[in-house]
């Protein structure tokens, strides 16, 4: 038998990638030496997201 909650939680870790995303790609914007540094200074915004979520905030549902 299945266990329901019957007030589910939503998933919020988007909001953690798509701030990471849009930081690095201003930091690009203010930089602007080229339009190559905007997309990879927002991918380098993206793996820091996922590394943040995965070393810090990993686990603190249950604290």
């Amino acid at each position: 038998m299945a266990h329901h909650h019957p007030k589910e939680e939503k998933n919020y870790v988007y909001v953690y990638y798509l701030a990471a995303l849009l930081c690095g790609m201003f930091v690009g914007v203010i930089l602007e030496s080229s339009l190559v540094w905007i997309p990879v200074l927002g991918i380098f915004g993206l793996m820091f997201a996922g590394f943040f979520l995965n070393v810090f905030v990993r686990g603190r549902e249950n604290a």
